[in-house]
């Protein structure tokens, strides 16, 4: 287990539950302190709570040691943490699918794309 803060970042909003949280309770177990913006879920509340969920997750982003990426489909706001992170010189490690298709643009701003959480495990500690 290890004491550094990872943000956990990927897809929320239009996700299942288990496409939300199955992964990020995987990293908890790993990372205990991790930064999970799950814990606010705003799910169908999200037109009436665009300034609080953007200010919020980026200060999470900003008290993170590192950005953990779910990369399992496209995602706004994924785009726009990771985006963020890269300017405030947090590191980035993307979990990718192997085979999947990456945006040049994820590509350019992460620190490195894996294909599985172990190997971003590794990577994070």
């Amino acid at each position: 287990m290890s004491d550094r803060k990872i943000y956990l970042c990927g897809p929320i909003n239009g996700c299942t539950d288990e496409e939300c949280k199955d992964w990020r309770e995987l990293a908890k177990i790993t990372f205990p302190n991790a930064i999970d913006p799950m814990r606010r879920d705003y799910r169908g509340r999200e037109d009436e709570s665009v300034r609080e969920i953007v200010e919020l997750d980026k200060l999470d982003i900003m008290n993170s040691d590192v950005v953990l990426v779910n990369y399992d489909k496209p995602s706004v706001g994924t785009s726009m943490e990771v985006f963020f992170a890269w300017q405030s010189h947090i590191p980035v490690i993307v979990v990718a699918k192997t085979g999947s298709k990456v945006s040049p643009w994820l590509r350019y701003h992460s620190t490195k794309i894996v294909h599985s959480f172990s190997e971003a495990f590794e990577l994070c500690v």
